[in-house]
């Protein structure tokens, strides 16, 4: 796969929480979370974007078909021997890399998010450029969003972070809720499907996905400000943006929606928790 900004919006709603997933939550064992696929190899640096087996097995197919398409520096220390370890500076993303060439990714642009893209292009690129030191284009012909380092590139980490703050903006959140993938460590997007919690069919699905937005959008607020978190819902598709412990509350309140407990019994439970 393929800001000076102010960045006040998303990072004082979010406080860095520590926790994990925990071994009693069968609900996100159920749902099978995967990091994301990416075109370079993920080994170096970790997706921070979660997705369940069914969405990741559909952004492998689509990737597959678009392709077919298409034809740190460590400090003096001693290790009780009288050994001194050597200091090494501190390497460039494009000397980290293999061979010394430049990485990239790609992000491709969904039909409904290519206004919002043209639109908020010059908010999104300012980070990538000025903050992480990035080359950055958008392919017309393939649609997508390219990514780049750049001999200025400081952090061979800044090229992750920069495809996940663009993936971030393709999946529907904001930009000012975006760039907060760019400064704090500990944030996570997760995407799960409703049918991933529930198979539900026709006008039992449509319901399930409204009683998660809930009149004019008040129930998905709620549980967003209850939690911290940032929550989108897309077709039958939903996407959570923050730290492993209020993803985890945010996303039991919803799948307990899902699941038809009535919105009351959903804030009592966020309240207690």
């Amino acid at each position: 796969t393929p800001i000076n900004l102010k960045f006040e919006s998303m990072s004082s709603d979010m406080e860095t929480d520590d926790g994990g997933y925990g071994a009693d939550d069968s609900r996100s064992d159920s749902m099978g979370m995967t990091s994301s696929v990416t075109t370079i190899d993920p080994s170096v640096v970790r997706s921070r974007i979660l997705q369940s087996a069914s969405l990741a097995k559909e952004s492998a197919a689509e990737a597959a078909l678009n392709d077919a398409d298409e034809g740190d520096g460590a400090d003096d220390m001693d290790t009780g021997d009288g050994v001194q370890q050597p200091t090494f500076k501190k390497l460039s993303a494009r000397a980290a890399a293999r061979g010394g060439k430049a990485e990239y990714r790609r992000v491709r642009c969904p039909a409904h998010r290519y206004t919002p893209l043209r639109e908020n292009w010059e908010q999104i690129l300012t980070p990538l450029v000025e903050y992480l030191k990035l080359q950055v284009r958008f392919n017309t012909k393939t649609r997508s969003v390219e990514i780049k380092t750049s001999p200025q590139t400081p952090d061979p980490s800044s090229l992750q972070k920069g495809a996940d703050f663009v993936s971030a903006f393709m999946l529907g959140f904001e930009v000012q809720d975006a760039v907060a993938l760019l400064r704090l460590d500990d944030l996570y997007l997760e995407s799960f499907q409703v049918t991933d919690v529930k198979l539900l069919r026709g006008d039992h699905l449509s319901r399930a996905v409204g009683r998660i937005a809930g009149q004019d959008g008040k129930t998905r607020y709620a549980i967003e400000n209850a939690t911290r978190t940032r929550i989108v819902v897309a077709d039958t598709r939903v996407h959570m943006l923050g730290s492993v412990a209020n993803v985890r509350v945010a996303r039991n309140a919803v799948c307990d929606l899902i699941l038809g407990a009535p919105p009351g019994k959903v804030y009592n439970n966020m309240r207690n928790v």
